[in-house]
């Protein structure tokens, strides 16, 4: 089946109308339909430390009943409030228990690799490329004055020969 629109997290997601394939198994119970399978699919994104592409296989299991029409307006409003899936015309709707095991199983932040570095914070450098990357130490703003204060000095006192 093609996949959805929207079926992962902003950074990591399967690709709108690729291929997911599904391993289902459908019992009939008293309720209603009992649905068990997994869904197989590509992943695409990027990791969220280097921005690096992702490109990974997602395998998810999954299990939900459908109850039956008739079966639904028995249940109290409280159960019904907790999301029963509901057989519409003999029909069962996949797309939300899909959409539910998918981003479930995805990671909050997904890496490249387990210890990636990352980016530099202050140029934005590739710090797998360069692991000795470093930067002066920053000046604290407090004391830049002090700076220029300093290179006044200096250059008065060349000025008048004294070193």
């Amino acid at each position: 089946m093609p996949a959805p629109a929207d079926l992962g997290i902003e950074v990591l997601y399967v690709a709108p109308g690729a291929p997911v394939d599904l391993d289902l198994r459908l019992e009939a119970v008293m309720e209603g339909v009992l649905v068990t399978g997994t869904a197989t699919a590509d992943l695409e994104g990027e990791c969220v430390r280097c921005l690096d592409p992702i490109v990974d296989e997602l395998d998810v299991r999954f299990q939900e009943l459908f109850v039956y029409e008739d079966s639904s307006d028995q249940l109290s409003d409280e159960e019904d409030d907790d999301g029963v899936s509901v057989l519409e015309d003999d029909l069962l709707d996949l797309e939300p228990l899909l959409r539910d095991a998918v981003v479930l199983a995805l990671p909050f932040q997904p890496l490249c690799e387990e210890d990636c570095p990352g980016l530099c914070t202050e140029c934005g450098a590739q710090l797998r490329d360069d692991p000795d990357h470093t930067h002066e130490a920053a000046i604290d703003p407090r004391w830049a004055a002090l700076g220029s204060l300093e290179q006044d000095l200096k250059s008065k006192l060349e000025a008048r020969g004294d070193d």
